[in-house]
């Protein structure tokens, strides 16, 4: 029977997850608070269920980006790369490549409000309309999202169930990471955008540079790179390690700026900046999980999986794949990762294999299909957003045109190579 009532209350939790966007936090602690309440998760283990070296990671990434966005460092660096591209074309192509390489450090959203702006001012020089330019911007940023252990709070998911540190992303038991197979999926779908903007050859010409008007939280972000990477070979470090670092950082760019600026202004700017919703979304999760997980549900979709794939592990592989992307065009792929990490485990654990062959499928499937639809992603919300403020309505399928085959062939791609190297 509890298990019964575990399913009904996470099911309800879904429905209401999905029916209310603006409320998701609130439906998440308010499952959580239910769980507890219910016995699924005794209270003196809530603390405990909750992963704080995600939380922290995801709290201090934040913080350092808006510190670093403020500085005006990431519209320095696009400019520079407009003035070495010969017409349209080629510009938005470097743009899109730019937020690529940003997003797999920086927040999808925060990379996209950096390098949009750009764009905008290319199209407006040149009269033409800024519609494809963003797009290609937004599914770009969101697409990098999976290569780092910092690119996206899925990534941060991964490394704190998986327990992988920063280098694991790029060379992980002896064999290329997922940095490498998302970078063979960019190339793929850069394919893609060049034949979207094969005639946009209109000349253009040098925007100007913007001043960077400190150059501290620049060396904060490359800092927490570094920093994250020799964690990595320090054996036996707490497991919050990777949130202590980002935390630090972040009071550490706090501190400067308030001794440098005298003024709390930045301070204020920085911390409202952190997303509390999806912090909040996540501790509610977790809790929810880990109800689930101890009445044994977990085991009991695991189950499934295996039961419908015949123990056939190329199906259930596909499946999880192609599911992930399927879900994650539709509903936000945080809470969908959140609750599919221990499922993965658990169907490692029936077929006596390593998980990670379908960690990371499921991490290439939830990424990346993210981008199939313009509601798929965050950064894509953003992107159209910014195009209905400057007069542009977006359709879905103006956006499809180009996002379905972009993304396809950064799936298709990372697909194939999870399965070569993993399997």
């Amino acid at each position: 029977m509890s298990k019964v009532v575990a399913v009904i209350l996470f099911a309800l939790t879904y429905i209401c997850l999905l029916s209310l966007p603006r409320h998701r936090a609130y439906v998440a602690l308010t499952s959580g608070a239910i769980f507890v309440i219910l016995g699924f998760v005794p209270v003196s283990e809530v603390f405990a269920t909750i992963d704080w070296n995600v939380i922290m990671m995801i709290a201090g990434t934040m913080g350092i980006v808006a510190l670093f966005t403020d500085s005006k460092m990431p519209a320095r660096l696009a400019d520079i790369l407009i003035e070495k591209t010969p017409n349209v074309k080629w510009a938005v192509i470097a743009l899109a490549l730019f937020a690529a390489f940003i997003s797999a450090f920086v927040d999808n959203v925060a990379t996209v409000l950096m390098v949009a702006p750009v764009a905008l001012t290319i199209a407006s020089k040149l009269g033409i309309s800024p519609v494809k330019s963003i797009i290609a911007i937004a599914i770009s940023s969101n697409l990098q999202g999976a290569a780092t252990l910092v690119g996206d709070t899925t990534s941060i998911l991964l490394s704190g169930h998986a327990e992988m540190n920063f280098l694991d992303f790029f060379f992980f038991q002896g064999k290329p990471g997922l940095f490498w197979i998302v970078q063979i999926g960019m190339a793929a779908s850069t394919l893609v955008l060049l034949w979207v903007f094969r005639s946009d050859n209109q000349p253009i010409v040098a925007i100007g540079r913007t001043k960077v008007t400190n150059y501290f939280p620049t060396l904060l972000l490359v800092g927490m790179v570094v920093l994250l990477i020799i964690a990595s070979f320090i054996p036996n470090t707490p497991r919050n390690i990777n949130g202590y670092i980002c935390i630090s950082l972040f009071i550490i760019g706090l501190i400067e700026n308030l001794v440098r600026t005298k003024s709390t202004d930045m301070l204020i700017t920085a911390l409202s900046e952190i997303d509390y919703f999806t912090i909040l979304l996540l501790a509610g999760l977790f809790v929810v999980i880990g109800g689930l997980t101890r009445a044994g549900v977990v085991t009991d979709i695991s189950n499934l999986f295996v039961k419908l794939s015949g123990d056939n592990l190329f199906l259930i592989f596909s499946l999880i794949v192609w599911a992930s992307v399927l879900f994650s065009a539709f509903i936000d792929n945080i809470p969908y990762v959140a609750t599919m990490l221990p499922v993965t485990t658990e169907i490692a654990g029936v077929l006596g294999i390593e998980p990670y062959l379908l960690y990371f499928g499921l991490l290439v499937g939830a990424t990346l299909g993210g981008n199939l639809t313009p509601i798929g992603a965050s950064a894509n919300i953003t992107g159209i957003g910014i195009l209905r403020k400057e007069g542009h309505e977006v359709t879905a399928s103006q956006f499809m045109k180009i996002s379905v085959p972009f993304t396809l062939a950064a799936v298709l791609s990372g697909y194939i190579l999870v399965w070569l190297l993993w399997s």
